[in-house]
């Protein structure tokens, strides 16, 4: 098979950082004619509404205030209509503020024990420390958890108020609380007055150098780890060689670390929401060492970070720039072998894709299709969802179309607020208050090597994908023909996590239902990052695996975390027992690229540093 031959994209004008300017501007295009490309001017529509949100968006940090004040409004109103709803609210804050008052008319006597009214959740680490146990701090926390409890029960269970409103009023309210936790501020936190008189208030001038360094390097946006884990010496370290580069991708090729490997080659399609090397961390927590260790030969997709140039770059381009000139490169290297693909989280999503697309026109290329967190039904797919509706993908299209991309900060800061007690709120107390810096890792490091998504990519995958669940409901159209996961019959390995925040476990279980395939689905322990970075030397991993046949009956989620065995553990292992046991014998590696690749750079190649 010919290597698909690669056109660059035409470009675009950087879209101006003056909104007045942009007003002026009309936007060129670029239309094919029979003979050749001819330039059109056409002015953009709604130029003024798109100036005019992308300015907004600059005071709401991206979101649109006209989603909050409808869910807002659709929550108040059926409130207001609710005479009985309100009263039971009303109850509850009335017996709970009583038995309150009883614990702290109690709370210095010997027989009174902490949390006597309310617990902390599991999950929850705010209050975990001992000292939280004392009176007056026990008490101060437990009010707390009973007006957080209580602000949950007002805004959830409201009739009449649709289940995306509720979210968004239940989200916003849970942010504006965590935010006057008890454990962030120096005065109310015991752990932090215990620390200041043991230092002498040393840990406040500590927390300010923090807080200074923190300021600092975000000014001269350096990112947290720079020093200690730099691309290509402490982290993406796998020896490889860029044997492929088009304007959208360099394609690695790692070297063997093994005498001979299986024959069949692995691709691994990243998501181009970060960088490629969440997958080639450290050498101690790098799953492409691993595979090479255990006898594979890895192939890995490095995207390249889009600019204002790149605002047209479809969602289509990631598949064919991306997918399929992958693939076409693999398939001549190891000719007529099989390909195991291998798809984290968006990349995922575009790898099922591509899978289908395949199998509707009869290439068979690929060995086996393996799902990282990855999503094929938008319907529940997280708090993730908040973000969008027709309103906020609006709002986030005009912010788009005024940059030619999506930013880097706001798509951090959307999935910070998902977790913000983990990443926001307990890193002020301790490196803050506490003036106890963290210790950057290498995850760390990768998370905060953030990359920009271009306009028309961003902007499709919301609509099609999320608004209105295209792949799920069969109206997906690749090249004018729509696609269908039921054509995929090959084998599938699925893994979810069990606290992912962005790709919950039990949307990424629906794949059970949509392909006609033997599917392995593993449950692992930790999130989306954290629980697919389990190698097997870490402690405290563990997972559920079981396998339906193509022709075996559905077992839904709650059935499934039943009936799955558990194991302690990494789940690195038990996939590579699954791939070996679809795998050939093995054999010599092959050659490293084809033709001449001397002017391509070593892994991990020059787009990972853009």
């Amino acid at each position: 098979m010919n290597v698909v031959q690669i056109l660059p994209l035409p470009e675009q004008p950087a879209a101006s950082i003056d909104p007045v300017v942009d007003v002026a501007r009309s936007v060129t295009k670029i239309e094919p004619s029979a003979e050749k490309l001819a330039v059109t001017l056409e002015p953009e529509p709604y130029l003024l509404d798109r100036t005019f949100h992308a300015l907004l968006a600059r005071f709401t940090g991206g979101v649109s205030p006209t989603a909050l004040l409808l869910a807002w409004l659709d929550w108040s109103c059926h409130l207001a209509g609710a005479p009985q709803r309100r009263m039971e609210i009303a109850e509850s804050a009335v017996r709970d503020t009583g038995r309150l008052l009883e614990a702290a008319a109690h709370a210095t006597s010997p027989v009174q024990k902490p949390w006597s009214v309310i617990r902390p959740e599991g999950r929850d680490r705010r209050f975990r420390a001992p000292q939280w146990e004392t009176p007056p701090f026990n008490i101060l926390a437990q009010a707390f958890l009973l007006g957080e409890r209580w602000w949950h029960d007002a805004t959830t269970g409201v009739r009449g108020v649709s289940r995306a409103n509720e979210a968004i009023v239940e989200f916003s309210v849970r942010q504006m609380l965590d935010m006057l936790a008890p454990s962030n501020f120096a005065m109310t936190n015991p752990q932090v007055l215990e620390k200041a008189f043991q230092s002498g208030g040393e840990n406040f001038v500590f927390g300010g150098q923090n807080w200074c360094g923190d300021l600092m390097r975000m000014l001269s946006a350096a990112k947290p780890g720079d020093e200690q884990f730099v691309v290509g010496k402490t982290v993406a370290v796998s020896p490889g060689k860029v044997i492929y580069r088009n304007e959208l991708i360099e394609l690695i090729q790692y070297h063997p670390t093994t005498t001979q490997v299986r024959p069949e080659p692995i691709l691994i399609v990243p998501a181009w929401i970060m960088k490629y090397y969440i997958l080639d961390l450290s050498p101690q927590n790098s799953l492409v060492k691993y595979l090479t260790d255990q006898g594979f030969t890895v192939f890995a997709i490095s995207w390249r970070n889009p600019d204002a140039r790149d605002r047209d770059v479809a969602f289509d381009d990631y598949r064919k720039l991306g997918v399929v000139a992958a693939l076409d490169v693999i398939a001549r290297i190891v000719p007529a072998q099989k390909i195991h693909a291998l798809g984290y989280c968006l990349g995922g999503t575009l790898l099922s894709i591509a899978a289908a697309a395949m199998a509707r026109d009869g290439d068979d290329r690929l060995g086996t299709v393996n799902l990282l967190a990855a999503q094929t039904d938008f319907t529940e797919a997280g708090e993730l969802t908040l973000f969008i509706n027709e309103s906020q993908v609006a709002f986030l299209e005009d912010v788009m179309w005024q940059r030619g991309y999506l930013d880097t900060a706001q798509m951090a800061g959307a999935f910070a607020l998902l977790r913000s007690n983990d990443l926001i709120w307990s890193r002020l107390s301790h490196d803050y208050l506490m003036g106890e810096a963290s210790a950057p890792n290498d995850l760390m490091a990768w998370n905060a090597d953030a990359t920009r998504l271009p306009y028309r990519m961003h902007s499709e995958y919301l609509r099609k994908l999320f608004l209105n669940n295209d792949l799920a409901e069969g109206r997906y159209r690749v090249e004018g023909r729509n696609i269908s996961l039921s054509d995929i019959h090959i084998p599938m390995f699925v893994v979810g996590t069990l606290t992912d925040h962005v790709a919950p476990w039990r949307s990424v279980h629906k794949l059970h239902y949509q392909v006609d395939a033997d599917l392995t689905f593993l449950l692992t322990s930790g999130g989306h990052n954290a629980g697919v970075v389990a190698p097997p030397n870490e402690a405290g991993h563990s997972y559920q695996v079981m396998t339906k046949a193509a022709d075996a009956p559905y077992v839904g989620p709650d059935e499934w975390l039943k009936l799955a065995p558990h194991v302690e553990g990494s789940w690195w292992p038990e996939w590579t027992r699954w791939l070996i046991s679809k795998s050939g014998e093995p054999c010599d590696p092959p050659p490293i690229g084809l033709g001449d690749i001397d002017g391509l750079p070593d892994a991990p190649g020059d787009y990972v540093r853009t």
